[in-house]
């Protein structure tokens, strides 16, 4: 068989790049908490990782019987930034796995620009990426529908066979799959579950980095410590 030609990793951003996950939901559970709402921030990562802030309103409107506005959508966001400003921290190991990483890379999140270009300018992490961010904000898709990441390669001028997934979620990594792409599902100390045996599952970023030399044939061209 044939050994795939990758080109270009595609990264997700939230979860994957920034350890921001639980301090967005953080943000949630405050401002559901002062309309008289009790949910754990735990609760709602584990039931609205990676998915569309729309979706997971969705949810919540229907179980508490509520009806979220713009208001409440733009305090969210507030607290979210300012939670990030005061906590947010890169994801440990992901500075050493990019600066050894040769090959194009790229940025493909569900979360606005001005989300993105915030945590990679906290945690130091823009020089890696440059301009080559892609949100679903931008194109109205969102994981775990494919067009994300075919947007992504696209604009980065490879074929989505040639493309690598990295991403924390499991609808990210059902929609890498869905648009062809190598996945390589970022779980840290999660346990989650994902029936399919394409998926290449790591905890560590050190993991990532060695799998990722291995799949671009630069084993030697990685530092030995990401």
């Amino acid at each position: 068989m044939e050994k795939p030609d990758y080109r270009c990793v595609i990264f997700d951003c939230d979860g994957t790049l920034v350890d921001s996950e639980l301090l967005g939901h953080v943000a949630l559970a405050q401002e559901l908490q002062a309309l008289g709402i009790t949910e754990t921030a735990e609760s709602l990562c584990e039931g609205f990782r990676g998915a569309r802030l729309q979706t997971a309103l969705d949810a919540l409107q229907i179980k508490h019987q509520v009806q979220f506005n713009e208001a409440f959508v733009e305090a969210y966001r507030q607290s979210v930034e300012t939670l990030f400003a005061e906590r947010l921290q890169p994801i440990a190991g992901i500075h050493a796995l990019l600066e050894g990483l040769q090959a194009p890379r790229c940025i493909a999140s569900g979360g606005p620009l001005t989300k993105i270009r915030q945590s990679l300018g906290l945690c130091g992490l823009s020089r890696y990426f440059g301009d080559r961010l892609y949100s679903s904000y931008e194109i109205g898709s969102w994981k775990p529908a494919p067009g994300l990441f075919l947007h992504a390669a696209s604009q980065m001028g490879v074929e989505p066979a040639q493309c690598i997934v990295v991403d924390d979620s499991p609808i990210g990594i059902e929609a890498a799959l869905e648009a062809g792409m190598r996945a390589i599902w970022f779980t840290g100390d999660r346990r989650d579950l994902f029936p399919h045996s394409q998926v290449d599952r790591f905890a560590t970023m050190a993991e990532v980095g060695a799998h990722l030399a291995r799949l671009l044939g630069q084993d030697e061209g990685m530092t030995p410590d990401c």
